[in-house]
Parts: C-alpha cells; sequence; structure tokens
C-alpha cells in the first residue's frame, strides 16, 4: 500500500508555503506545548468526468480509504464526499466537495467550458493531480471577476486549481485548549480573522461537531492582466463529540460546512 505519511507531509508544505499564517499559527501552537493532530483535509473540484470526485479521491482509495459520507450544498451548487481510512480512526478524513457545472448560468458554463473543459489539457494522473494547482494556464483576472459573480467557490477554483483547500486542528487532541471559544480566543488574541459566516463556531454539540476557521490569506497571484491580491486557503479548527455509543462522531454537518467554504469569500 502506498505510503500515507509521505503524501500527506507534501500536501501540508504546498499548503503552508502558499498561506503564511498557517506557518505563524503552528508556531503559535509550538510555543503553546501543543501537539497538532489533523482531522480532516479538505479539497474543490469541478463534477467534469475527468477531473470530478471520485478521481481526486482515487489515491485515497488506493491507501485503503473508504468512502463515509455524502453531501449536497443547494445555494452553492456543490455535492461533496467524505471518506475515511479503515481501521485506523487516527488518519485525517478526506472530504473533496465538487461544484455542480450543469446547475450554473449558461454564461457561467460557458466560461468555465471554455477554460477548464479544453480537451488540450493535460490532466495528471493519480497522485500528482492532488499537487497539480491550475492545470488550465495563467488564469485571466476579468474571468475571475465574471466567476465570481455566481459563485466564488468557481473563482477560487479557476485560479489555484487542485491542491489542499484546508487542513484542520482536531481540538479533542490538544492538551491546553479544551474549548473551540478557548481556541477561538487564542487566535484572535495573535491577531487572526475567524470566519464569522453563520457565527464564529459552526454546529453543536447536540450535533456532535463543532467548528470554526480563520479567514482565507490574502495572497498575491499572477494574472495574464498583472499582479493582484485575492484570497487563498484558511485553517480549521473541529471538536467532536461522543456519539451515545461513545464513539467519536466521525462525518460533517452540511449546514455548517456551507458556512465554513465561506472562509474564501473574496474579500477587498
Amino acid at each position: 500500500m502506498k505510503n500515507n505519511a509521505t503524501l500527506f507531509n507534501r500536501l501540508f508544505d504546498e499548503y503552508q508555503n502558499l498561506n503564511p499564517s498557517v506557518k505563524k499559527i503552528h508556531q503559535l501552537f509550538n510555543s503553546n506545548n501543543e501537539t497538532i493532530v489533523n482531522d480532516h483535509i479538505a479539497f474543490r473540484t469541478f463534477n467534469y468526468s475527468h477531473v470530478n470526485v471520485n478521481v481526486l479521491a482515487k489515491p485515497f482509495l488506493e491507501r485503503g480509504y473508504k468512502e463515509k459520507g455524502n453531501y449536497r450544498f443547494e445555494q452553492k451548487k456543490l455535492t461533496a464526499k467524505h471518506f475515511e481510512m479503515e481501521n485506523n480512526s487516527s488518519a485525517p478524513k478526506i472530504f473533496i466537495s465538487q461544484l455542480m457545472i450543469e446547475e450554473l448560468s449558461d454564461k457561467t458554463k460557458e466560461l468555465l467550458d471554455t477554460h477548464i473543459k479544453e480537451p488540450n489539457i493535460s490532466i495528471p494522473t493519480s497522485d500528482d493531480l492532488l499537487f497539480a494547482g491550475n492545470i488550465w494556464g495563467t488564469p485571466s483576472y476579468s474571468v475571475y471577476q465574471e466567476l465570481l459573480k455566481e459563485s466564488e467557490y468557481a473563482a477560487w477554483l479557476y485560479v489555484f486549481g487542485y491542491r489542499a483547500n484546508h487542513f484542520t486542528v482536531l481540538i479533542n487532541k490538544l492538551k491546553h485548549i479544551q474549548s473551540l471559544e478557548e481556541l477561538n480566543s487564542f487566535i484572535e488574541e495573535n491577531g487572526y480573522q475567524l470566519n464569522s459566516s453563520g457565527g464564529k463556531i459552526k454546529g453543536t454539540p447536540d450535533q456532535f461537531l463543532e467548528q470554526s476557521s480563520t479567514l482565507a490569506d490574502i495572497v498575491e497571484m499572477k494574472f495574464k492582466e498583472g499582479s493582484y491580491k485575492v484570497p487563498a486557503c484558511y485553517y480549521e479548527f473541529a471538536r467532536r463529540y461522543p456519539l451515545p455509543s461513545g464513539e467519536l462522531f466521525g462525518g460533517f454537518i452540511a449546514k455548517s460546512a456551507d458556512k465554513i467554504f465561506e472562509s474564501t469569500n473574496y474579500r477587498k
């Protein structure tokens, strides 16, 4: 079976290299003598058959992951699946969402078909697709702005392509921070903004999952028209609660995840 640690380490290295706040938040945890355990890694894609959720899931399925949950986000026109490693509860979960192209306006579909679905684009295979970034070339800022009008998700993916969208600190494994409220205060006191869409904490103990996240780093990206600053990736924090069986809840809450997506919303 393929090596999981090598894949996850590479994903995290590229993720933190793009997003300066991730390295700094890690340093904060280290200075607080905390051990960071990753709850899940998230990816975004389009539901084109050559790059859909099942294609992105292949490297994880080859490593022993199994599909465990399906989700629907009507307003954002997304579906998603999550995967878990069988017989290894400590392995990070994998959450892969996809934009349902056929549900978009004709104008947005045409833009995506023109710039994303071009038949001359070479699609990396298996593991390499997870690190491929923007496989359709230097993006156009005008196209990015047009996509933003209907789907922030489409606009983000058009610029950043295939990479880890976020990693997630599992609060249950921290030694000195016991609650999400305490964690959020720790993050904000050190100068980082949280995603407040739907409240800073999404979910409740009664739903067996609470989540929060930083706002995405603003990074400078190269476009055909020049360099512009746009939101990149973010860091998520999750606390899971035990089910009546005593086992920690392992799934996701669609209503909460819907608001977590907004961590990358465009802002000046």
